[in-house]
């Protein structure tokens, strides 16, 4: 049956209209004035109606992690995104033995089309390839080099499960792990590195097109050492992760970035652990404990490790601290992580794409969601 929701302020890509928005089966497929005619009403009741967001690197949520590597743990990590205006996201692994991450990869791709909230597009494989220097909370004792051999002996038959792939362009045979993964359909990103400005640059011309939470374990930008942080910033085909929760990273630097990179090359990430969504108390990352007070997660050692952040406050932060407008804000959680991914019928609302639609109130809390046409 048609539905066509009403009442809405439509966050577009570059406006926000009065609209009506009818959707048919799992697309949208007309945005007007007509008149409803025989289809079934969605009233929005004033809110924005928005693309749903898309978390291209998100460990867990809920009390799950993705490298718990089950249905239910994955559902929960599903659900419990949806309740933020998540519609799609990449489960993220991390730095552990590769019989660890191998299932994790395994999940993923048996359970991918079975859970029951957002949306799971494939896997974010965050490590084992990175520097130790800069290791942040990802353990070192599992770190190895990025050979094609190394990387295809815990993802095996699954190479079209991963989306995406973070490493240290500096470590040995990284660049040749880079051009086998051209043709892949899968993103690479550096991140945890170490790299010098023309290490990380030559990563980029074999074809990493991401900067991995930009600015947080990666060499920075000084005046005479750029950094992989100033080799994220000038190169126009790379978009910049960003965790935008405050505590990361300074909103001034924030901006910065956002002034570097443009509105369509900047996106909004959550970085989240078990801890998202929970009080206070002690959580895992792997087999580290985590201590989270006061919005805050962290080692015993004191580094940060992920965060617990929902994406609406981060699209809530960019809209308050960034000077963008409401639908430039919303563009860095839905567009800007689709175009990314090469997935153009998600992360905007227009004809053709499909209808993966929240709904939310002047202050960015969720009311309501849909995917693929079906109210969640």
């Amino acid at each position: 049956m048609k539905k066509v929701i009403i009442n809405g302020n439509i966050i577009l890509h570059d406006e926000i209209v009065q609209k009506n928005v009818f959707i048919e089966n799992d697309r949208i497929v007309e945005i007007s004035d007509h008149q409803v005619n025989d289809e079934m009403i969605i009233d929005a009741q004033g809110l924005y109606v928005a693309p749903g967001f898309i978390d291209v690197h998100t460990h867990g949520r809920g009390g799950s992690d993705t490298m718990y590597a089950t249905f239910d743990d994955l559902n929960t990590i599903s659900k419990a995104a949806l309740q933020t205006g998540v519609t799609s996201f990449l489960p993220t692994t991390m730095t552990m033995p590769v019989e660890d991450i191998a299932k994790a990869v395994e999940s993923v791709a048996q359970c991918k089309e079975k859970v029951e909230g957002a949306q799971i597009l494939g896997i974010h494989l965050e490590g084992p390839f990175f520097n130790k220097k800069y290791k942040g909370a990802q353990p070192e004792e599992c770190m190895i080099l990025p050979t094609v051999e190394n990387y295809l002996s815990f993802v095996g038959e699954n190479q079209n499960v991963i989306r995406k792939i973070s490493i240290a362009p500096e470590l040995e045979h990284s660049i040749e792990l880079i051009e086998y993964l051209q043709n892949q359909n899968t993103v690479v990103s550096l991140g945890h590195t170490n790299a010098t400005f023309e290490e990380a640059q030559k990563a980029i011309d074999a074809g990493a097109t991401s900067g991995t939470h930009t600015y947080n374990a990666m060499t920075p930008l000084t005046h005479r050492a750029p950094g992989v942080v100033g080799a994220v910033m000038i190169n126009d085909s790379v978009y910049a992760e960003l965790i935008l929760d405050g505590i990361h990273v300074h909103f001034a630097a924030a901006k910065a970035l956002l002034r570097a990179k443009g509105k369509d090359k900047l996106i909004l990430i959550t970085d989240s652990i078990e801890a998202a969504g929970l009080p206070d108390g002690t959580y895992k990352l792997g087999t580290q404990p985590v201590y989270v007070k006061n919005g805050e997660a962290r080692l015993a050692n004191g580094a940060l490790a992920g965060s617990i952040a929902n994406m609406n406050e981060c699209v809530r932060n960019a809209y308050k601290y960034l000077g963008l407008s409401l639908n430039e804000a919303v563009n860095l959680a839905s567009y800007n992580p689709a175009q990314s991914l090469n997935e153009d019928l998600l992360g905007e609302i227009k004809v053709g794409a499909y209808a993966d639609i929240i709904f939310f109130d002047e202050d960015i809390q969720i009311a309501k969601t849909m995917i693929k046409g079906q109210m969640k």
